[in-house]
């Protein structure tokens, strides 16, 4: 099976393809930004993946989506997720942090301001803050020297996750959250240095990745993209040209690896993938989890060097072990999935080989 071999790239080694994708769970103290203490046991049950990405971690609270997600920013933040990767480590595991900024998808009841954006274009629809939905709100543009402070938060927050013990970080350029904001012309329209053209457009994406990969080194530095993805209301209508603009000038580094969400709306892996030669991680975002099958298919096809699960790792803590076996996989309940409770986040058991029920359709 291709998704169990060891793969070896140019900035990382992996003993397997499969990585556990980025997924918010919402269980951390929502004062502090310190992750819940049961984080550590959640991610060691899971370091069986080649890599695991953790939940997005805010670089600075402005950058705050919603309740219960965790920063990366204070000491007492730093030392929490240290005895996250310490965990991870103890297990055998690798662990990337997830950095990530906001932008306009969040609201004052979530962090206590208004957000902020490249420009005051309010995102459709509305958002969870608290206990409840409320309409969001209209964002406030980002000044050019505030662009700059946002940048040294991301470098910031990065020299962090090495203190904490990550073996790296993730940049969360996708779903719509600020760096993609950027990019897109429908949440972009500035007429400065950092909007209009596409070069303009590329700018803040760009710096961060080069703020963060000189705090760093780029061998720990990737990159997350969704091209054409619609999520949080983006439009990205010239997304071929961007991101063939911007593959073409992260070339220059030597990223850990560049991690592409890609769509049914879009297909960005078939336009992208012959412009990367660094590696590549597959996300398939659809309506249903990733298949073992599909996971195999994008390995096959060359379309990626490593596959993301995620909504499989909720309740299937040991997936590569379950895809070794073919043995049937748990599924996890929507409602479980966010949120303070703590049911649905570390009790979802490893398979048993020897139970009766897989000795049956064993022997079937």
């Amino acid at each position: 099976m291709r998704l169990l071999e060891a793969f070896r790239g140019p900035a990382i080694q992996l003993p397997n393809r499969i990585a556990m994708a980025p997924m918010t769970r919402g269980r951390a103290d929502d004062t502090t930004g310190v992750p819940h203490p049961l984080t550590a046991e959640y991610y060691a049950q899971r370091a069986s993946a080649g890599l695991i990405v953790s939940e997005g971690v805010w670089v600075h609270r402005t950058g705050k989506s919603g309740p219960g997600i965790p920063g990366l920013v204070t000491e007492q933040q730093v030392e929490a997720w240290r005895a996250v990767t310490d965990a991870v480590h103890e297990k055998g595991g690798r662990i990337f942090a997830q950095l990530w900024h906001a932008g306009r998808v969040s609201h004052p009841g979530v962090m206590g301001r208004t957000p902020v954006a490249p420009s005051a274009v309010r995102q459709a629809g509305r958002i969870f803050v608290a206990d409840e939905w409320l309409d969001t709100v209209e964002p406030r543009a980002l000044g050019e020297d505030e662009i700059g402070e946002v940048v040294r938060d991301f470098a910031a927050a990065a020299r962090q996750a090495v203190e904490a013990g990550f073996d790296g970080v993730e940049l969360h350029g996708a779903n719509g959250y600020l760096i993609q904001e950027f990019l897109a012309r429908n949440t972009n329209l500035r007429q400065d240095r950092y909007g209009g053209s596409v070069a303009a457009r590329l700018r803040f994406p760009l710096e961060v990745v080069a703020a963060v990969a000189d705090q760093i080194g780029a061998a720990r530095v990737a990159l997350r993209i969704s091209p054409g993805n619609p999520e949080n209301d983006i439009v990205e209508d010239d997304w071929q040209e961007v991101y063939s603009r911007l593959l073409a000038e992260l070339r220059r580094y030597e990223l850990a690896y560049l991690h592409v969400i890609d769509t049914p709306e879009a297909e960005a892996l078939a336009h992208l993938r012959p412009l990367w030669p660094g590696t590549l991680i597959a996300n398939l975002r659809s309506e249903e989890p990733t298949s073992r099958e599909e996971g195999e298919s994008l390995i096959e096809s060359g379309l990626a060097d490593v596959v993301a699960f995620g909504r499989l790792f909720i309740a299937n803590p040991d997936l590569p072990a379950r895809f070794a076996l073919g043995a049937p996989l748990a599924a996890a309940d929507h409602d479980v999935f966010y949120g303070a409770r703590l049911d649905g986040y570390t009790d979802f058991p490893a398979f048993d080989p020897d139970s009766a029920k897989f000795a049956c359709s064993a022997r079937s």
